[in-house]
Formats: C-alpha cells, structure tokens, sequence
C-alpha cells in the first residue's frame, strides 16, 4: 500500500513520485519497486535541510536550513512544500541559481514545511 502525500523515488533511473490517492499497489518502475523517502527532521552533516519558518506581517516566509542550504548545479533544493492545516498546500519548484527560501502572503495555519534536496532527500519541520 502507497502513503497519502509520500514521495517514492527509483533508485536506477532517478524518476520521483508524489502520491496524491493511495492505493493498495505497489510503485514500479525501472522492473523495481520504488523507494519510499522517509521525512528527516534532524540535522546532520554540514549542510543544513531542516525547513525553518518565520511569520511576519501577514506572510510566511519558509528558509532551508539556518545556515542556507547550498543552490549549485550538482547539489540544490528542488522543491518547498508548504501544507496548511485546511489541508491546502502550496509547493514552489527552484532552481540551482535561486536562493533557498520561499515567500507567501498567508494568515493561514501552517502545521508543517517540506522540501526535496536532489542529495539528501526529504526533510520536513515536524
């Protein structure tokens, strides 16, 4: 069975999977079954992941790591993922040369912050 919002990766083509209705199938790809990215909340190593997020004037404001995360060709973060407690999520897509935070105008409750580093995988705030 797949988890509702997880993130399943193959580990002989790279291709990456965001369940949006689970199943009770199984994720293939490559002839193999896909890979499962558990959420890391806890740093390690010198690069620094973990979401960190910072409210003020009717806008959130989400950074990577609280010594920026790295934005190079060969390591950089992919995606942010902001999930509100309505349920509603937005997620911004960067780029290598992009700075490693995200902003939106929001008063809603934010209950948790994702994002994807294409090195280290998946890493959350809660």
């Amino acid at each position: 069975m797949t988890n509702f919002k997880g993130i399943y990766k193959c580990e002989i083509c790279g291709n990456i999977v965001e369940v949006l209705h689970t199943g009770v199938g199984e994720l293939v790809c490559c002839g193999q079954p896909m890979s499962l990215n558990e959420e890391k909340n806890e740093e390690e190593g010198v690069e620094k992941h973990v979401p960190v997020l910072e409210k003020e004037n009717g806008k959130a404001i989400v950074k990577i790591g609280e010594i920026p995360h790295p934005m190079e060709d060969e390591h950089f973060i992919e995606w942010v993922e902001i999930i509100f407690e309505s349920g509603r999520n937005c997620k911004f897509f960067l780029k290598p040369s992009d700075k490693p935070e995200v902003e939106i105008v929001t008063d809603e409750k934010i209950i948790k912050v994702r994002e994807y580093c294409n090195i280290h995988g998946l890493w959350s705030s809660s």
